[in-house]
């Protein structure tokens, strides 16, 4: 369990990361894409990222060769050219530190890059600076404008939140699992860690290429930043597909019905309305519309005798970039 303790001052200092970071996004990306055993809707879109990654991309590999990556590559800014100007000047001592944590009994032998990488030199931080632009263009840039409505949609839905509840419900809510216990945030979790904030504050990043356990960033003197999963972490079509291309694509990842079900619900309809439409029986109808709407793409609403289905943004979302 991870255990954060807040001061007031750190209540006040809680911020929702107001557009999404290009370098955090794909290093999410990348852990989603290289993770053994995998979710099945996952095997497709990683299989075809594996295959179409350039070479110039490779190094990243040696960057986490056995675990998380090292984290003066967690790097927050909203601007990728920016990004990676912040992580050409991560101090000295956190590089080194990081190199030889994520080495430390690595049983193979140290890359020469990133020996070369250690000891500061320029040739290293280049190949590195090519490596993580070229992923970006290969993996993010043909979702990314999609990446930016989603956040859109989950930056408003977290304010929201805090207006009407309040910032401590709006935590408690953000993930499955947490609970605010006076001053301290718990999250569920293999690890145990207790981490002081002491007036730092924190900062909220959803992704949108992960469904594990929310990933902490805690370096000294910055906020603490918790990247966490928002949405059913579907793998995101790419902005303007289009044509049968899409939809079939959608299709094989929710299935043909459900996708009908939720191209059907432009317009709330019930139950027995949408068995109706799709030659299908309540209990099948129902089924499905269970299983959209655990994964967030569907709200559900009794509305006297009846239960009403309609579109959330999100389903609203994927909808629209497979069309």
């Amino acid at each position: 369990m991870i255990r954060i303790h807040f001061t007031a001052a750190d209540f006040a200092r809680v911020r929702f990361a107001p557009r999404p970071a290009p370098l955090q996004e794909l290093n999410v990306a990348l852990m989603r894409m290289c993770l053994p055993g995998d979710a099945p809707l996952y095997g497709r879109w990683r299989r075809r990222l594996l295959r179409s990654l350039p070479d110039a991309a490779g190094p990243l590999r040696d960057l986490a060769p056995a675990g998380p990556a090292p984290a003066f590559i967690d790097v927050f800014s909203d601007d990728l050219k920016e990004g990676l100007d912040t992580v050409r000047v991560a101090r000295p001592a956190l590089v080194r530190a990081e190199i030889e944590r994520v080495y430390a009994g690595h049983p193979g032998p140290t890359p020469l890059w990133i020996r070369d990488l250690h000891h500061g030199g320029a040739d290293a931080w280049r190949l590195l600076r090519r490596a993580q632009h070229t992923a970006f263009v290969s993996v993010l840039a043909p979702v990314w404008p999609l990446v930016q409505d989603l956040h859109q949609g989950e930056f408003t839905r977290h304010a929201l939140a805090v207006a009407e509840h309040g910032i401590a419900a709006a935590l408690t809510e953000l993930v499955p699992g947490a609970r605010l216990k006076e001053e301290v945030w718990e999250l569920d979790g293999p690890e145990q860690r207790e981490i002081e904030l002491r007036g730092r504050g924190l900062v909220l990043q959803p992704t949108f290429h992960w469904s594990g356990r929310p990933l902490l960033a805690d370096l000294p003197g910055h906020p603490l930043y918790v990247t966490y999963p928002a949405g059913p972490g579907l793998p995101l079509p790419p902005a303007g597909a289009g044509g049968t291309g899409g939809d079939d694509a959608l299709a094989a990842v929710l299935g043909r019905t459900r996708l009908d079900i939720l191209l059907l619900l432009a317009e709330e309809h019930t139950t027995s309305g949408l068995a109706g439409r799709l030659g299908v029986s309540n209990a099948t109808a129902s089924a499905h519309t269970a299983a959209l709407r655990g994964a967030g793409l569907i709200t559900t609403a009794r509305a006297g005798r009846a239960v009403l289905h309609r579109r959330t943004a999100l389903g609203a979302l994927l909808v629209r970039h497979a069309s």
